[in-house]
């Protein structure tokens, strides 16, 4: 993670955390805060948070507490809910869904009160990225919000996705998750070698699932890339260039993959976990990727550790966005 603390740090970027209250975000948010980089925004009852700090013994000297109950905004902000929801939900509707710790947290990222958001430490992943697809929606030219992980161990590191969103995704859906990951792949400072995976290498076998990721291949490649793209393939001819020179012999990435595109959610979830448990792999993730603003999702197990690390992740892609707004 150094080259992206080196992005981050000493930038005073704002960081939501929507469960503020737990006691792995307090003491993630006090590192981030001893490293200088971020400003850790808690969200949730100032009197709670301050009484499970002292339990802790953490100082929360650096970080801000966001509470609903002293929000000076209150009525933009539910005005403001109202237009993004485009008169789907009256002002008392969206008072009564702003008392859920979610909403209220991502209306403090519509709101640009914080750069970045991050949910998911007690609560679930449906909720998390309801309120985050209702009110802080895709970028502009993304139909889809995906995940990737990322994938590393030693000076080794790779992108994979989708692992965590997408069950089935159309040829449509299996172009943007390729362009999203590359995006991604950039976050961390990776020149993008772009793969679709499959069970068959560039013809070798037939059907239906060869077919779709066959055909996003040809679409990426009308497409004006800066990067290299190539599939469908397997993940032999991938990664290992002796298995790429007999059954990719004229790629140009064959062998030298770092992004690797998953047919479906099942392959995809199977096969971060096989790198994680059986390859000593660290997975990063999962980060989502098509959102308008910085948002991440984390696991309920996700330890204090994973909690700071994904901080750092949403961090640099605040940054990111900034050089490519």
């Amino acid at each position: 993670m150094e080259h992206l603390k080196e992005m981050i740090v000493g930038k005073k970027l704002k960081i939501m955390f929507t469960e503020g209250w737990d006691a792995r975000v307090i003491m993630a948010a006090a590192q981030l805060v001893k490293e200088n980089l971020a400003i850790p925004v808690l969200n949730g009852s100032r009197r709670n948070i301050i009484e499970k700090a002292r339990e802790l013994h953490v100082d929360l000297n650096g970080v801000m507490i966001m509470d609903k109950e002293e929000y000076p905004r209150m009525d933009d902000m539910i005005l403001k809910m109202v237009e993004l929801r485009r008169g789907k939900l009256t002002a008392l509707e969206c008072c009564d869904l702003l008392e859920k710790p979610s909403y209220f947290a991502t209306m403090c990222l519509a709101m640009d009160d914080v750069d970045g958001l991050i949910g998911g430490a007690t609560i679930s992943t449906r909720e998390t990225l309801r309120a985050a697809l209702q009110l802080i929606k895709t970028a502009h030219g993304s139909d889809i919000v995906s995940s990737c992980f990322l994938m590393s161990k030693g000076e080794r590191k790779y992108i994979l996705g989708d692992c965590s969103l997408n069950i089935n995704p159309s040829e449509d859906e299996l172009v943007e998750i390729a362009m999203q990951c590359a995006e991604s792949a950039r976050v961390f400072q990776m020149e993008p070698k772009v793969a679709l995976l499959s069970y068959s290498t560039l013809g070798s076998g037939t059907g239906p699932g060869v077919d779709k990721v066959r055909h996003a291949v040809e679409r990426l490649r009308r497409l004006p890339l800066s990067y290299e793209v190539d599939g469908e393939m397997q993940l032999d001819a991938a990664v290992a260039q002796e298995v790429a020179e007999l059954k990719a012999p004229n790629s140009r990435i064959a062998g030298q993959v770092n992004t690797f595109i998953f047919p479906t959610l099942d392959a995809g979830n199977i096969g971060y976990k096989i790198m994680a448990r059986f390859g000593g792999f660290e997975a990063v993730g999962p980060i989502l990727q098509g959102m308008r603003k910085p948002l991440n999702d984390l696991s309920r197990g996700a330890t204090q550790n994973e909690i700071y690390k994904m901080a750092i992740v949403t961090a640099a892609q605040v940054m990111m966005n900034r050089v490519t707004v």
